[in-house]
Parts: structure tokens; sequence; C-alpha cells
């Protein structure tokens, strides 16, 4: 114990005698640890942390058998029941719809709200325990609208309430019906999946008595805990089996799809997504820190090179190999703990800045626990070995005696392989590989900016509202519908207005059934093609900015004493009639016999990577929609307009719950722009991150070569030698190295195209501008890196140099 506390008291002088040195091997090491710790406190949080619920490895989500992107619900209430009363593999499972949004009122406070309407067994099913009052239970549902209680989130309950105990009891208002409540959930506690944060759970069946009997309504998730010994396989194939059974008892809306059982916590599907890109993220900062350690290697060893006659005295005054071999590693270890404390604590603050950062994915509690720590200071202990190995390796091989006599010399001749050039071609070929992953991300990102979505977001304000929830009866009058949208129009600077029922990006959109005419059973096995559908006013496409490529628009002359009209888009067009004209062909939707009078282009509607989709666009003044969205396009700014659009809305239904935003924040959120942002974002840290270890390592190499060989470059100045053999011999090996790493890179990231597409939009390694950004790339670093180097060397003075000799 003495020994190793002396080697760490001369480990602390020598690093403190040389500040530079540690300095730039502090920072390398704390870049590299830093985005490790950083990337899995991120892991650790969303794949690694289990949820806040009893016994979480045996609870399950119900998804249709198809992979389906976000959060596609699972079925409809009624066949919720089915399955939870027919099943024999499940000892529990309950059911929400986390789309529950609201205005909470109480007192003369006003808030919108995002909530969860739960089945009554919902709490239970979880094992969670209130912090204050009491939960909802079973025994509290009697039927539609038997049971107006409210259990606030710990998070609301404390903003809104001032975490006040005698809340509990106090009635509130959801939207026009009155709530009591009765509970407040505990803080660590947010639902099943680890990006929502609701702000309160109602029962279901005070939420839309509609949807407790409409088999034709999915808004229902499902959770279920398996029997002991029953595997989810077994399961899926009992639920499998009763919904085969539900499809011949009601042909018209069950579809019969098999079943399977997910893990919640992740959107579902989207699970698959996250953990791909995690993981990948994850592979990609582990790259960072070998290129790190790879620096410091080349640095060490370096070093140890100018330290060599004082290494051999040492030797001759009586150490061991194996003491000197120690004592390097000492000091390697005492950077590598100095660099990775700096580097956790650099993490910690930024994972601290993830909580308190609203993505679009909602809010993920990060927090930096044991199992973080101990990452960190594996990856530290693991960096240390990497780069310390190098010169204790040099120091075990080196000859005291030729070290006396002839000083600082290399452990390995000049022309020959060594491994500091093994180091830095590493080094590179990873650098490479990152600035080439920026790159096909960076286009990536392009390619999906301009990718034709079939309509134009620019300059649109979208304000929703759901009018129902205002007029008596929930009825809302066609001409009140047109007299807002009339309004809106003649707001001054709106180009055009229109609505629309959901717009594209935002999730929640199923295929609806249609059949060709003539059909009289309207069985899902009878059906022709499932477009999705969208419910739009006279001056929608032109707001939109959707081309309407032939026939003519909606009218407010389309009522239901007309015939019914639709414009579909190209993709419904050719699945329906092929080559023959769309315009004044019929077809059967939602009970009606249709015709369609318009085409319009084709376009993205639930992700970007979705194929071409079939769709339907209905007239607002033939179908009851009390749910709008008014698209209004203008040249006025972002604030202005959206100011002006609320305050217009307002004063025509003060009641409504009324949510104004520009189309591009709703295309940078979880479906559209914010996946290719978040890789770009990421990538080109780490591409950047990497160019700044590989400038630093190429101009190690090169002012340490043009300093060892200052000497020989003053005799070949002295002899006459040209600019170009001088600069060869001094800067020549780097940028041979730089030549043959960068290639390797160039080959590394080829093969990766498989890891790069879990990350990027239409990954494309091949791309000829990404080759030719990242070979113009490595070269400025090159010459950057080695300029300062290149040009001590030109400027060496052979007079000088004999005079000092």
């Amino acid at each position: 114990m003495e020994d190793l506390l002396l080697d760490i008291r001369y480990a602390l002088r020598a690093l403190r005698k040389s500040p530079a040195f540690t300095l730039v091997a502090t920072l390398t090491l704390m870049l590299g640890i830093g985005a490790n710790v950083l990337v899995f406190g991120i892991v650790n949080a969303v794949l690694l942390h289990p949820l806040d619920v009893s016994d979480p490895q045996n609870l399950y989500q119900l998804r249709l058998k198809p992979w389906t992107s976000f959060k596609l619900l699972t079925t409809s209430y009624p066949a919720y029941e089915d399955l939870r009363r027919r099943n024999t593999t499940f000892s529990g499972m309950a059911g929400f719809d986390g789309f529950a949004e609201a205005t909470l009122r109480w007192g003369n406070t006003v808030k919108s709200v995002n909530g969860y309407a739960v089945t009554g067994n919902y709490f239970d099913l979880l094992g969670v325990q209130p912090e204050v009052g009491r939960f909802i239970h079973e025994a509290d549902e009697h039927g539609p609208n038997s049971a107006p209680y409210l259990v606030l989130s710990n998070n609301l309950w404390r903003s809104a309430f001032n975490a006040d105990p005698g809340v509990v009891g106090t009635t509130v208002r959801i939207d026009r019906d009155p709530y009591t409540v009765i509970g407040v959930a505990p803080a660590q506690f947010h639902g099943t999946e680890k990006f929502d944060r609701p702000d309160y759970w109602i029962p279901f069946v005070n939420w839309g008595q509609q949807r407790l009997q409409d088999r034709t309504s999915i808004s229902v998730t499902v959770l279920g805990r398996l029997k002991s010994g029953v595997t989810p396989q077994q399961a899926a194939e009992n639920l499998s089996a009763i919904a085969a059974q539900l499809t011949k008892e009601y042909p018209q809306t069950d579809t019969g799809m098999p079943l399977r059982l997910v893990r919640p916590g992740l959107f579902a599907d989207d699970g698959d997504v996250i953990r791909g890109f995690l993981y990948s993220v994850t592979g990609l900062a582990l790259l960072v820190l070998v290129a790190a350690c790879a620096n410091l290697a080349s640095l060490f060893a370096a070093r140890a090179s100018d330290r060599i006659r004082e290494l051999a005295l040492r030797v001759a005054l009586g150490a061991s190999h194996w003491r000197l071999v120690r004592q390097l590693m000492t000091e390697a270890m005492v950077v590598s703990l100095i660099g990775g404390a700096a580097g956790l604590v650099t993490a910690s603050l930024l994972l601290g800045g993830l909580n308190r950062w609203d993505s679009p994915y909602g809010r993920l509690a990060v927090n930096v626990d044991a199992r973080v720590y101990f990452v960190a200071l594996t990856l530290t202990l693991i960096s240390a070995l990497f780069f310390g190995i190098v010169p204790a390796r040099q120091a075990w091989q080196s000859s005291p005696l030729q070290a006396m006599k002839s000083g600082p010399v290399d452990s390995m001749p000049l022309r020959r392989f060594a491994s500091r050039d093994l180091l830095l071609a590493t080094q590179i070929a990873v650098c490479m590989l990152l600035v080439m992953a920026s790159l096909v991300a960076v286009r990536g990102m392009v390619r999906m900016l301009h990718a034709p979505l079939g309509f134009q977001p620019q300059g649109v304000m979208l304000a929703e509202t759901d009018l129902s929830l205002v007029e008596p009866g929930g009825d809302v009058p066609l001409e009140k519908k047109k007299a807002m949208i009339e309004a809106v129009r003649n707001i001054p600077g709106v180009a055009a207005a229109g609505t629309v029922n959901r717009v594209p990006f935002n999730g929640g959109l199923r295929g609806v059934p249609v059949f060709q005419p003539g059909t009289t059973e309207f069985t899902l096995n009878n059906s022709v093609l499932a477009p999705y559908v969208f419910t739009i006013s006279p001056g929608y496409l032109e707001a939109a900015g959707t081309r309407l490529l032939g026939g003519r628009d909606f009218s407010w002359q389309d009522t239901t004493q007309m015939p019914y009209v639709a414009m579909v888009n190209e993709t419904f067009a050719r699945k329906m009639w092929g080559d023959i004209s769309a315009i004044g062909q019929r077809f059967i939707v939602r009970g009606h016999l249709t015709e369609v009078v318009g085409v319009v282009e084709d376009g993205k509607y639930h992700n970007m990577q979705e194929p071409q989709q079939p769709v339907a666009y209905l007239s607002l003044s033939q179908n009851e929609q009390n749910q709008m969205i008014f698209v209004a396009r203008s040249q006025r700014t972002q604030n202005e307009m959206a100011a002006t659009l609320e305050r217009t809305l307002n004063r025509l239904e003060p009641d409504a719950r009324i949510k104004v935003q520009s189309w591009l924040e709703v295309l940078g959120g979880l479906n559209a722009l914010f996946p290719a942002r978040a890789a770009t974002i990421a990538l080109c840290v780490m591409g950047l991150l990497a160019s700044m270890l590989a400038v630093t390592g190429i101009f190690g190499m090169a002012a340490y070569n043009v300093s060892r060989r200052m000497k020989e470059l003053g005799i070949r100045v002295a002899l006459g030698a040209r600019t170009k053999h001088v600069m060869s011999a001094a800067v020549g090996r780097p940028i041979v190295l730089l030549v043959v790493g960068s290639l390797l890179g160039l080959l590394l990231c080829v093969f990766a195209s498989r890891l790069l597409g879990q990350i990027v939009y239409q990954a494309n390694p091949r791309d000829p501008v990404v080759i030719g950004g990242a070979v113009l790339t490595m070269a400025l670093l090159g010459i950057a890196a080695s300029a300062i180097p290149a040009l001590r060397a030109l400027a060496v003075d052979p007079s000088k140099l004999l005079r000092e000799e």
C-alpha cells in the first residue's frame, strides 16, 4: 500500500510538471467517457429501468399481430370486455385510453390537461398504492356515467393544488362534467408508458358513453397479467382464437386479426425502433471512446519515449522493469480517474437537463443511479488499461544501456511499423466512420425535408377544438361551423382556411373499410379497401397546399340532401380502378353510396417510412364531425397569427378548449421529423467529437515526429533538400496514416449500412455526396492538424541546430 501511495504521489507530480499534456489527456477522456455515460444514462432509464408497478416482468400489453408504429390502440371497449371475460390464460386484464385530453376547471382556474380513461381494475392490476386518498376500483362502476371520480397525478397535485391533502373530496370539472377528486398517485407512478405523463385518471365508463357500446371505436389499450405457468405464446394463441370467434359473431365490425403480447413502456411496437436507435448510438459512442483511448495511447507512448533516459536511470539505480510498468500504469490510471470523474460530472449535468426537457415523446425521468456510476467506473478502468499498456510495453522492452548512451529514442526504427501507427490509423478510421455517419444522417434529414408530404406546412397555423363539449346535446349545427370557418378566413392576412378532423403525422389513424356498389353484407371480409379517411371542409385543400389533380373540390352545396361525394388520392384511385378515371366512380363508405368528384395528390399520413397509402376525403357538410382542426394559411408571423386565431375562435365560442400551434411544430413531433432530427444531432455530435480527437492525434504524431527529427531535418536542409522532401520527412507518415485510416473507415461505414439504417432515414453510405464530403472533411482535418508541425519543419535553421549540438 505504501508503494502504491508513493506511485500515486509521483504520478501526480509528473502530471503537474506537464500541464498541457495533462489537460489534453483529461479533456480527451472527459469527452469519451462523458459521451458514453450520457448515452448509457438514457439507455438505463429507457430500456433497463423497470416500470414502477408491482411485478413488472409479468405485465404485458396486447397488440394486433401486424407491426404498427406509435401508440395505435388495441381494440374497442366491447371487444376488450369479451377478451377479458372469455380468456383462460390471464389472471387479470385492464384497459385504458391514453388520449383523454380535456379542460380542468376548479374555482376560477382553467387548465388544459392530458389524462387516461381507465377501467375500474386498472390500479388494482398494476398493484400501485395511492399517496393520498384512494384509487378507482371496479366496485365503483355500475354502468355508463356511474363513477364521476378523479385521481390526480402527483405532478398536477403539486403544481395546481399546492400538494394540499384536502383536495380529496373536492369537486372539479373535466370539460362540462363534474368529478370528485378521490386520490393522488405516488410521485414515481406515471402509468405504463415511460414517456407519458398523464395529469389524471378517470373511469372509462364516464369517458364518452358511445365508446362503451361501439365496436368500431378502437380506443382501448389492453394490459394483462399471465396466470402462473402460462407463456406469452400460449396467451396469444388463446386471445387470437377468441378474436376469430368474435369475427363470426360481429362480422361487420371485428377483424379477427391475430393478437400477440409485447412489453409495455415504449409505445408498444415503437419500442423496436427506440431500442434499435439507442443500441446503435451506444455502439457509436463506444467508438468515440476507442478513438479517445487510441489518441491517449499515442500521447503516452510518445511521452514514454521522451522519458526513456529517466526510466533507464531508475533501472540502473535498482528499480525493476515491473516497478516501471506499475508506475506508468499508475499514471495512466490517475489520468483516467480524473478524466472519468470530469466526464461523469458533465454527463450528470446533461442528464439533469434531459429531466427538464419536454421532448415530443414526452418527459423521461433520467437518474444517475448506482448502475450509471458502475458503468462510468468500469469505462474509466478499462480505458486506463487500454492506453496505459502501450507505454508500459515500451518500458518493459527498452534497453537501459542503449537509452543511457543515446538518450530519448523511439522503441522501433522509423521505417518499421510502430504501435503508434496502428493506434493513429485506428483513430482515423473511427473518425472517418463517424464523419460519414453524420453526413449520412444530414443527407437523410435533407431527403426527409424535401420528401413530398402531400401538403405544404410552411405558413400554416392549426387550431384544434371539440365543439361537442360546449354545445347542448353535443350536436353542433352546420351553420355554426361555417360561420367559424368564415371568421377565420376573414382574419386579415389569411389567404385560405378550412377544417379537417385530423392532420397527418398525429397518430391514431386506422383504415376504414369501403365496399363496392351493390354490396349487401357489410362484413370486413367483403371490403375491397381500407383507406385512411379524413373529413374536410371546402377550402381545406387550398389551406393545406394539397394539389387537386382532377375533378372539383367540395362545396357547401354538398349537403345530406344531395348525393354523397368524396375525393380520393392517387393510390386509392389506382388500387380501386386501375387506369380507369376515378371521377364519377362510386363506392360505399360508412353506409353511404359515395361518388368520387376529385382526385388529389398522394402524401405521407402516419410516418415518413410508410408506403403510399390509400386515402379518402369526405365532406364536412355531409358527415357529422364535432372535433375539428382549423387550418389557416397566412403570411403573418407565427406568434401574431396564433394569438389572432385563438382570439377569433374564443370570441365565437368562449367555452371551447382551443389548442393553437403551427403545422411545422406538429411535424417536429413524434411521427414526423423528431426521430430524424434526433438521429442527425446525435451522429453530428459523435462526428464532431471524433474529428476533434483525430485532429489532436494527427497533430500529436506530426509534432512529435518533427521534434524528434529536428537534427535530421536540419542536415537535410543543409545538404540542399527540396521543400517537398522536407515535408515528406516531417509529416509524411501521419498523412499516409490519414489516407489508410480514412479508406478503412470508409469501408467500415459501407459495411455498417444496416446499423445506420436503425438510426437514419433512408441511410445510404454509398451516396457520392456523402463520400465526397467525408473525404474533403478528412483532408481538411489532416491539413489543419499537420500545418503547424510542417511550418516548424520548413523553418528549421541548420546553423542554429549545429551550434546547439
